[in-house]
């Protein structure tokens, strides 16, 4: 397997990540029409941390992290580390040491559609993770792959530069050229729902507010008493 390391892709504007970062993964997504969210696969080392960071992509051979070394090089401030492999891999292609290096280029962290290992490590270091898997299963470095090129995971498509959001429900994919359109999306959906919220306190029903009682009508759910319902049974 030949490969392609690619040093200077474009990036979506890192302070329009950064206010991407102000929403949730569910916020995001439904507000791009539900759309870009990885599968539930792909897991949190982690619990209450949420990050965004410009992609920088690598694709690997399974079982071999050898261009994750080669992608430390192309990573800087505000970027955030995506990795699969040619065909499932499950081994533990990243761990501690990785993290370190990332770190101190100021990665805000990483998601992998495969294993990950020293998760302890990286919890007490506060590398945030997603991944498909935790496996202790070591790696070599003898195949070549490629960086900063486009990937997919979970049939998403993965551009080096896109910008990706990750919490404890998961990861979404922001393509680069809609980061803005997408936090103003965000914002108004997110004022919308503080009002539903605010109705809902106050004792408003989802189904008056959402106009859904003539959903179950048109669809033929009928309203009956304990004694019709038991009384109409054969």
């Amino acid at each position: 397997m030949s490969g392609v390391i690619v040093t200077d892709p474009p990036k979506a504007e890192l302070k329009d990540v950064d206010a991407l970062g102000g929403y949730g993964v569910a916020t995001v997504s439904e507000a791009m029409g539900r759309t870009g969210l990885l599968g539930p696969g792909i897991r949190p080392v982690q619990q209450g941390v949420r990050v965004a960071g410009t992609a920088v992509t690598v694709l690997s051979w399974p079982g071999d992290n050898l261009m994750i070394h080669a992608a430390v090089e192309q990573c800087g401030a505000g970027d955030l580390l995506v990795v699969t492999t040619t065909s499932p891999c499950t081994d533990g292609l990243f761990g501690e040491l990785f993290a370190t290096a990332l770190r101190q280029r100021g990665v805000r962290g990483a998601v992998l559609n495969t294993g990950i290992r020293d998760t302890q490590e990286l919890r007490d270091m506060g590398f945030a993770a997603w991944s498909r898997a935790v496996s202790s299963q070591g790696t070599v470095k003898a195949t070549g792959g490629s960086v900063n090129v486009p990937i997919a995971i979970d049939g998403q498509v993965i551009r080096p530069g896109d910008a990706i959001l990750a919490d404890d429900d998961g990861v979404v994919i922001v393509p680069r050229e809609r980061v803005r359109e997408t936090v103003e999306e965000a914002e108004a959906r997110e004022a919308k729902e503080a009002a539903t919220r605010a109705a809902f306190l106050d004792g408003q029903l989802g189904l008056d507010r959402y106009g859904l009682r003539e959903t179950l009508r048109r669809l033929g759910v009928e309203y009956r008493t304990y004694a019709e319902y038991e009384g109409g049974r054969p």
